[in-house]
């Protein structure tokens, strides 16, 4: 946590959920990726707080008392989100979990392979992988997506979430939310 004597070296980033809580992540102000909250974890994070994860009349989430893996996500807001709506800790890995959140895992070349083996791995049957990702069209980015997908593709189905499914203000259009599933032969 930031202390007066360093505060330049972080800065609060505040988001705010849907109930008016005020999450406040302390961000570096230089560093790579795990000290960044980024746009993709935001953009998750506001998804799982939709209406297509609550009962509004029962306020019951669907997060509620399920197991939860976070993957990626700079400085985990997404899986501090998921425990706020009463997302469960995963102590074994066993049953696999109910949800694997990972948002902007997608642009090292070198951890593609680990990433779909690790998918792979913890997602059971019933696992709903939700991957949020920012479309980066610059460099080796479009590769990286691409043999990523094409790995992933060999073991699970692909469901893109459109943008009107998404949190109205918190959605890009380079910014995609897929639901992913192990495929059924």
């Amino acid at each position: 946590m930031a202390t007066d004597e360093d505060s330049e070296d972080y800065f609060v980033r505040e988001i705010e959920k849907n109930d008016g809580s005020v999450l406040r992540m302390y961000q570096c102000s230089k560093g790579d990726v795990g000290c960044v909250v980024w746009d993709a974890a935001i953009v998750l994070s506001k998804y799982l707080e939709t209406e297509q994860f609550s009962c509004v009349q029962s306020a019951v989430s669907t997060w509620s008392s399920k197991n939860i893996i976070e993957l990626g996500a700079g400085t985990g807001l997404v899986g501090l989100v998921a425990a706020t709506l009463g997302g469960g800790d995963v102590e074994e890995f066993l049953p696999p979990p109910h949800y694997i959140l990972m948002a902007d895992c997608i642009y090292y070349e070198q951890s593609v392979e680990p990433l779909v083996e690790t998918l792979k791995l913890l997602a059971g049957p019933e696992t709903c992988i939700i991957c949020c990702y920012e479309q980066r069209t610059v460099g080796v980015n479009p590769e990286i997506e691409k043999r990523f997908f094409e790995l992933l593709l060999q073991e699970f189905q692909t469901e893109e979430i459109p943008s009107e499914k998404q949190d109205p203000e918190f959605n890009s259009p380079d910014i995609h939310i897929l639901h992913l599933r192990r495929r059924v032969d």
